[in-house]
């Protein structure tokens, strides 16, 4: 019992320092570097506050705070989008930490997805603080609704990173072109800049096959008292993410044992 205490904390101070190192990558000044990702996010919402106050769009949305409107569709894009970049791009079994006797893949992976979620949950804390201050008041009608959306995004967009790194060690240029088309498509089809509601049933299908745009969808019921999501499933992208997590889990296992150093000299 008492070694596998120590073997628990072991890991957990491994996990913290590579949490760190994760968030540091980026910058050499950690504090810098939070910043610099927390402006990123800040910036984007802007640029979609003013573009969609430019074109008067604003009664195409749903009413109610419009700011928490576009955040509601835009941290959980970033959530997802950052969640699937973190994890695909950990390295995997082909990974030169892996050396080192302490580093597991467990550890690269877990230390990906936390260093995503606490980037992102400073950020979306920032960018409510600055709203209700300077803007109006932020309410939402059912925060912990809200926050498990956000949750289901972030684990989501594990699963999907998890299985694209474990398939990545077998054609590893494939698995990088997928990444970027799914990641660039969810600008569109995430559905994070529309109501699924107010969709033309011949444009339905374009979105309802990605989870993000049910989690999104979902998010805004919980955000409004006036608006309920109709045409989408939220026990959809669950059941999806349980799904990618135990095939790319099988993948990864199953690469980790076979994998050669010269699979990475294919690419």
């Amino acid at each position: 019992m008492a070694k596998l205490l120590i073997g628990i904390l072991n890991f957990l101070i491994l996990l913290y320092y590579t949490i760190v190192k994760d968030i540091r990558q980026s910058d050499g000044n950690a504090l810098r570097g939070l910043v610099k990702e927390v402006m990123q996010t800040i910036i984007l919402v802007a640029v979609f506050y003013f573009m969609i106050n430019i074109l008067s769009l604003r009664g195409s949305v749903v009413r109610g705070n419009f700011v928490l409107f576009l955040i509601s569709g835009i941290f959980l894009y970033l959530t997802h989008i950052k969640a699937i970049g973190k994890i695909s791009g950990a390295g995997g079994t082909l990974n030169p930490m892996l050396k080192h006797a302490p580093v597991t893949t467990l550890l690269l992976i877990a230390s990906a997805a936390l260093s995503s979620l606490y980037i992102q949950l400073l950020s979306m804390g920032v960018v409510l603080l600055l709203t209700h201050t300077l803007i109006e008041p932020v309410v939402f009608y059912n925060f912990k609704g809200f926050m498990l959306c956000f949750f289901i995004a972030w684990l989501s967009g594990i699963s999907i990173g998890l299985l694209l790194l474990s398939l990545a060690p077998y054609a590893p240029t494939i698995i990088n072109l997928i990444t970027m088309i799914y990641q660039r498509s969810n600008m569109i089809f995430s559905g994070k800049m529309i109501l699924a509601s107010t969709l033309p049933g011949f444009m339905l299908p374009m979105f309802i096959w990605n989870p993000l745009f049910h989690t999104i969808d979902h998010a805004r019921g919980f955000v409004f008292v006036n608006y309920t999501a109709r045409v989408t499933n939220l026990l959809y992208p669950v059941v999806l993410t349980i799904i990618f997590l135990i095939i790319g889990m099988m993948f990864e296992h199953w690469a980790r044992k076979y994998v050669s150093e010269s699979w990475s000299k294919r690419q």
